[in-house]
C-alpha cells in the first residue's frame, strides 16, 4: 500500500508509463548509502518513468560518472557523496547525499548546482525528508520553459516523441553556446553523451547563497 506522499506523486504524475523492476542486488547496494524509504519505493514502485518521460526514478549507478563530472572540481565533492536518485525529460538531476539527503539538484541545461542545505542530518530526519521529495515534485516544477515562459515539455513529446530510459531532450545548439530555448532547438538525445558533452563545454555556477561551505569541510 502506498503512503499519502507517494499517492500524492502519482496524483501528479499519473501511473508509470515506463517500468523497470529493481534487482535486489541493488537494493543491498545500495542500503546504508540511501534512505530506506527510497529503496522500498525501489521494491514496491521500481525505477519508472512518468507521464511518458516528464519525470524518472532512475538507477544511480547509471549516473555515478556524471555526478563524478559535475561536481568536479567543487566543494560539495569534499563535503559529501553524492547520487542521482531522479531525473527530467531536460537533464535536471537530483542528487541525494549520504549525510545531508536530498539538498542539492544539477540544472545541467543552465549549467546551475543549486543547493539546499549541506547540514549533516540525524538518519531519522534524513529518513523523513525523502518521501516529502517525491510529493513536492509537480509537472510544472519539472518541466522547462521557453523564451516567453510557456512549459515546452508537452510540446516536445508531440513533436519528438517519448523518451526512453536513457534518453532527454536537450538543446542545439546548447544553451551555454548562445542557443535559444525554442521548441524548434530541441533533440532527442542519448541523456549520458548529452550531460558529459555539456560539461565539458563550461563549468557549472553554483549560488551557495547563504551556505558555509568552508565551516562543512571542517567538520
Amino acid at each position: 500500500m502506498r503512503d499519502e506522499d507517494f499517492e500524492g506523486f502519482i496524483e501528479e504524475f499519473g501511473e508509470a508509463t515506463y517500468h523497470q523492476a529493481v534487482p535486489q542486488e541493488a537494493i543491498d547496494q545500495w542500503r546504508g548509502k540511501l534512505p530506506d524509504k527510497l529503496l522500498h519505493y525501489w521494491q514496491t514502485e521500481g525505477w519508472n518513468g512518468y507521464a511518458h518521460g516528464r519525470f524518472w526514478i532512475v538507477n544511480p549507478d547509471d549516473y555515478e560518472d556524471i555526478v563524478d563530472e559535475w561536481l568536479e572540481g567543487s566543494p560539495l565533492e569534499q563535503v559529501d557523496s553524492f547520487h542521482v536518485i531522479a531525473r527530467t525529460a531536460f537533464g535536471k538531476i537530483y542528487l541525494c547525499g549520504e549525510k545531508a539527503g536530498c539538498e542539492v539538484k544539477i540544472e545541467c541545461g543552465l549549467h546551475g548546482i543549486f543547493v539546499m542545505d549541506l547540514e549533516p542530518k540525524e538518519r531519522s530526519i534524513w529518513e523523513r525528508e525523502l518521501p516529502w521529495f517525491f510529493s513536492s515534485r509537480s509537472p510544472d516544477e519539472v518541466d522547462f520553459n521557453d523564451v516567453h515562459g510557456e512549459p515546452l515539455f508537452n510540446r516536445a513529446l508531440a513533436s519528438l516523441g517519448p523518451l526512453a530510459p536513457d534518453e532527454m531532450y536537450g538543446f542545439e545548439p546548447a544553451l551555454v553556446l548562445g542557443g535559444k530555448i525554442t521548441l524548434d532547438r530541441l533533440r532527442k538525445v542519448k541523456i549520458d553523451q548529452h550531460l558529459t558533452i555539456l560539461r565539458q563545454l563550461a563549468a557549472p555556477t553554483m549560488p551557495f547563497g547563504n551556505i558555509d561551505i568552508q565551516k562543512l569541510l571542517k567538520s
